[in-house]
């Protein structure tokens, strides 16, 4: 039996101050926010007269279409990823243990890859208006078939792109439940169906919303798959201002608005939590007991995963297979190696420059923990939430600027030319690929290290250890794993960029994505089936990889975190 015993209070901490790591992070936010001022600057000049022929025509249609692909986006995904989260999560159906993983399979898939496979299966000579036409003995144009090419297709190829955020997210709420909050509404009179929608449902809710939030700003940012479908947006508008326009006032003056966009979801994500915190009642965990569903329920439940899997990955994948198979890449060969050593080189050099400024941000915060490296920290995982296109203007103007500068100070002084130092070489692209993507490797090397208990820190101090000593030899060991998922996140994330990669490359400087793009853009479908197959097989072991780290991390599993904090507890 326990007895009351002193008070022991552990004895405060000294007051922490920033050193070498905390201000590597405060300089590294600094430096990633200055393609949003850049963007944000814009608004204060004047341009040659295009803005003001754009907003007296396109502009309200810019409006009316991302605000109908953001509304779809919404509500569809939402519904296929937390449905199919709860359905594998707490329900037992024949193929359950496959539709795990497999749900998050289309998340390998690029939306604009999507939209070029449908749209070869559904045109008028694809294999399903055939087949209609020779059933029903009717002639094109004598019956009506869906345009997959218009605003409802590019909302469709979104959603089933985009549910796996949701799924993922939700999944892993479900999964962190306790039962003992599911048994109380059981024994409330809670049906099945009550118990979902009144307390698994609102105990998810926060992220639910933010992968929701998560899949809208990938919609801002989408570039590929409305140009595809002739779908005039804000991403088209500031590509077509860029590049046929060369209007670069114009170019970022519309980049500001959809940065207004994109803060409205982050501030509409905030506000929607409001106060309100979810918390964990206990720190024992019960095995999730599983509903085992049978007759027309398990064959609903099948179809119900079945199907967003089918439409988002498994009827793309073979259909671009078909089409590679086909008629495939003409250029397969000396220059489609180049093009796939281009985006290997790329995505690799920006992994790994990713996972290393990451690492270095998130040990200082662990180190420190200041308020100043917390907000660093978090500036610098903005550009996430920032589409490729706005990143693209937004270093481009600032470094071209410095170029010109450089070059004409060289000239007047040395009489030599620097040429585009920065905008001409890979530089800036891959800056650029690191504003959008740090946070995905800083926010997957966070939770990494939350997981090492501070005493394996006192440990190591105690041994004689300094910061960057004891990071790589106690640290990186433990957490290999967590480096590696977040270098090949980033990696696959930069090898399905499209609208940065089309602005920023160097001349003559193609990757696969601008390769696919490029034959899609020249109605060339079977050639861009080659690399588009590419880039989904690339994405492949990623996202499975990810499922599995997922499933471990459910609490009261052997080995988690939760169990061990609660036998240590008992």
């Amino acid at each position: 039996m326990a007895t009351a015993g002193p008070t022991i209070r552990p004895l405060p901490r000294q007051r922490r101050r920033k050193g070498g790591l905390g201000w590597l992070s405060l300089a590294v936010a600094a430096l990633f926010l200055v393609p949003v001022a850049s963007v944000l600057f814009s608004l204060t000049r004047s341009g040659d007269g295009t803005w003001s022929h754009l907003v007296s025509t396109v502009l309200p249609e810019y409006l009316f279409n991302t605000a109908v692909l953001v509304a779809g986006v919404a509500v569809g995904v939402p519904v296929i990823g937390a449905g199919t989260a709860w359905l594998v999560t707490m329900c037992r159906f024949p193929g359950r243990r496959f539709f795990e993983w497999a749900l998050i399979l289309p998340l390998a898939v690029p939306a604009y890859v999507m939209a070029y496979a449908y749209t070869d299966f559904l045109q008028p000579a694809g294999p399903v208006q055939t087949l209609l036409r020779e059933v029903t003995g009717l002639s094109y144009r004598e019956y009506w078939f869906p345009e997959v090419r218009s605003l409802g297709g590019a909302v469709a190829m979104l959603v089933l792109v985009l549910y796996p955020y949701v799924y993922l997210l939700a999944r892993t709420a479900f999964l962190d439940q306790s039962v003992c909050a599911l048994d109380v509404s059981r024994t409330l009179g809670c049906g099945p169906w009550a118990s979902f929608f009144r307390v698994a449902l609102p105990l998810a809710r926060p992220a639910i919303i933010a992968g929701t939030a998560l899949a809208l700003m990938e919609t801002l940012a989408d570039f590929g798959t409305v140009s595809f479908f002739g779908v005039p947006n804000f991403t088209t508008g500031i590509v077509r201002a860029w590049i046929a326009f060369g209007d670069r006032t114009t170019a970022g003056q519309l980049s500001s608005i959809l940065l207004i966009f994109v803060f409205l979801v982050l501030l509409l994500e905030t506000r929607s939590r409001g106060r309100a915190q979810f918390h964990h009642a206990t720190n024992r965990y019960q095995r999730l007991p599983g509903r085992r569903l049978g007759g027309l329920a398990a064959a609903a439940a099948f179809l119900a995963c079945l199907l967003p899997l089918v439409l988002g990955f498994l009827l793309p994948a073979i259909v671009l297979l078909a089409m590679a198979i086909e008629a495939g890449d003409s250029q397969f060969g000396t220059r489609y190696l180049e093009l796939v050593a281009n985006s290997v080189t790329l995505a690799t050099l920006t992994a790994l420059l990713a996972v290393g400024l990451a690492t270095l941000m998130t040990y200082a915060r662990r180190l420190e923990g200041t308020p100043a490296v917390q907000v660093a920290n978090r500036l610098a995982a903005m550009g996430y939430a920032i589409p490729g296109t706005i990143i693209a203007v937004g270093v481009l103007v600032p470094f071209a600027a410095f170029d010109n500068t450089l070059d004409a100070w060289l000239r007047a002084h040395l009489g030599i030319s620097s040429g585009l130092l920065l905008t001409g070489s890979v530089a800036a692209l891959i800056f650029a690929y690191l504003v959008r993507f740090l946070a995905v490797s800083l926010n997957t090397i966070e939770a990494g290290l939350a997981k090492i208990r501070p005493s394996m820190d006192d440990a190591a101090r105690a041994l004689g250890a300094r910061p960057l000593g004891m990071l790589a030899r106690v640290h990186a060991p433990m957490m290999w794993p967590t480096l590696l998922t977040a270098g090949l996140m980033v990696f696959v994330d930069v090898m399905k960029e499209l609208p940065a990669t089309l602005v920023m490359r160097p001349f003559n400087f193609d990757t696969l994505a601008v390769q696919a793009h490029n034959f899609a853009a020249d109605e060339r479908l079977t050639e861009a089936a080659t690399p588009a197959l590419t880039i989904v097989a690339v994405g492949i072991p990623p996202v499975i990889l990810l499922s599995r780290a997922i499933a471990r991390g459910r609490p009261g599993r052997k080995g988690s975190a939760a169990v061990e904090a609660g036998t240590l507890a008992d």
